[in-house]
């Protein structure tokens, strides 16, 4: 039998050290998410699938629940018991990260998903993602390696196979975030500029041999001389299809279920989501949801100022950095700042992967801005 006075007890104690204005700003994205999947991107997907009108909405429901409860979970635990269970959850999704190229699903000529018989379809790099921060900021703060290059040395060699992981599924956009997450963590951590200006430009050489010299990624190639030669280009048909709906939407919209465009645009529910929206509500909706990253953005760095433990400075800085970058990939291939590339939205877009994902990061941020307790 529960015992409700142990669960308030408990709710009480979270809720009074939790800091209230990131956990509220998190609601609110993931309310958005809920609102624009209601009225505008579920309609969409569900059209184009044939299926009930509000199938992905119901499912996105279900999905932020559960990322709720994943979220509550996270941010509950002792600092000592959340590194601990990240570094063990950090090897075992990257084991399912390692059998993507051997069981995983193909899907739209990419291996990237796992179905496996005691869970439902999802995509394990969103769950390695959150992990792989924790981990690397506890190689790059140990206390046990007094050299400082071996630190970066060591953090280097470990995304090295989930970059090449992500290469050979092939998933360009998301070995990006990982190599951003960590040159920010080692820029951070106090290198020199000489070294880290050294690791980013070999970095960028890298990518551009893989991109550029290997064949299997010749679409990825296509799509970069497309984006910057649209008119001899055949690879820009998602990016004009969503710019396309943001201009027609203008300023302030087409009102509520009044978008004509949003049905040509692809993966209107998860990839090109803002554009879709916008159509609707306008390029102010665009404005806004930046500024409600932001000032997400800006809440934890608050508290990163004041913050004196190294690794949890770390933390808090890459799990923003993936988040904020994550959200200007997204938003920049909509409006066609950036090549196409396939990017949720955190927090608004749909698919239960990347929800799950971006729940565990913000109940790690929420764990580690809380009130300490003397």
């Amino acid at each position: 039998m529960l015992d409700l006075t142990s669960i308030y007890r408990f709710y009480y104690g979270w809720w009074k050290n939790i800091d209230k204005t990131i956990f509220l700003l998190i609601v609110l994205l993931f309310s958005l998410g809920l609102f624009f999947s209601l009225v505008s991107t579920s309609l969409v997907a569900s059209d184009k699938l044939d299926t009930n009108n509000y199938f992905f909405f119901f499912k996105h429901l279900a999905y932020i629940c559960l990322g709720m409860i994943i979220l509550i979970f996270f941010s509950s635990l002792s600092e000592k018991n959340l590194f601990r269970l990240s570094i063990l959850l950090f090897l075992i999704s990257s084991i399912f990260l390692f059998l993507v190229p051997i069981i995983g699903i193909e899907v739209k000529g990419s291996k990237r998903w796992l179905d496996l018989l005691f869970l439902p379809r999802f995509q394990p790099i969103e769950l390695v993602k959150p992990f792989t921060i924790i981990f690397l900021a506890s190689v790059l703060s140990s206390e046990k390696i007094f050299n400082i290059y071996h630190k970066y040395f060591l953090s280097f060699i470990a995304i090295i196979p989930i970059s090449l992981l992500l290469i050979m599924q092939p998933d360009i956009g998301q070995t990006l975030l990982i190599f951003l997450s960590w040159l920010t963590l080692v820029f951070i951590s106090g290198i020199s500029l000489m070294v880290f200006f050294t690791l980013f430009g070999v970095s960028l050489l890298c990518l551009f041999y893989v991109i550029f010299f290997m064949s299997k990624f010749e679409y990825i190639k296509n799509r970069i001389l497309s984006f910057f030669n649209p008119e001899n280009g055949t690879h820009n048909f998602q990016s004009e299809k969503a710019i396309d709906a943001i201009i027609s939407g203008g300023f302030f919209g087409k009102g509520i279920g009044e978008g004509t465009l949003k049905n040509r645009v692809p993966e209107a529910h998860t990839d090109y989501i803002v554009s879709v929206i916008s159509e609707e509500f306008g390029i102010i909706i665009i404005i806004l949801l930046l500024t409600a990253f932001l000032f997400f953005i800006y809440s934890v760095f608050k508290k990163i100022y004041l913050e004196r433990d190294e690794k949890v400075k770390l933390v808090l800085v890459g799990s923003i950095t993936m988040i904020l970058a994550q959200a200007l990939i997204h938003v920049g291939v909509n409006i066609r700042l950036f090549p196409t590339t396939g990017m949720t939205l955190p927090f608004l877009s749909y698919g239960g992967s990347s929800i799950i994902g971006v729940s565990i990061l913000s109940g790690i941020i929420l764990n580690l801005t809380k009130r300490k307790l003397s």
